[in-house]
């Protein structure tokens, strides 16, 4: 029940600062897809980034393990991921 706590606030706090940094409007979604405004993705690899050092420096300490990561099916992860941008870029989000 705690991790799920965590998670929630988490995710929360991480929805609030996209909206308060203005990365939730229409127009800079759409101008990412136009590659004339990189603040999204500029944003998002940064969360990336934070998070992957944090995750790697507490595995570094020993306070967590990463699990075993399951074999990937490939076709499967490429055809959802063109289904979701495909959906994305028609809905103009």
């Amino acid at each position: 029940m705690a991790n799920f706590v965590i998670a929630l606030f988490l995710g929360a706090f991480f929805g609030f600062s996209l909206n308060k940094a203005g990365l939730t409007k229409y127009n800079k979604i759409v101008n990412v897809f136009r590659f004339t405004d990189m603040a999204v993705l500029q944003f998002m690899m940064t969360a990336l980034v934070v998070a992957m050092s944090g995750l790697y420096a507490l595995r570094g300490l020993g306070l967590i393990t990463f699990p075993n990561i399951p074999a990937t099916y490939v076709v499967g992860n490429i055809v959802g991921g063109l289904i979701f941008g495909v959906g994305m870029a028609l809905t103009g989000y």
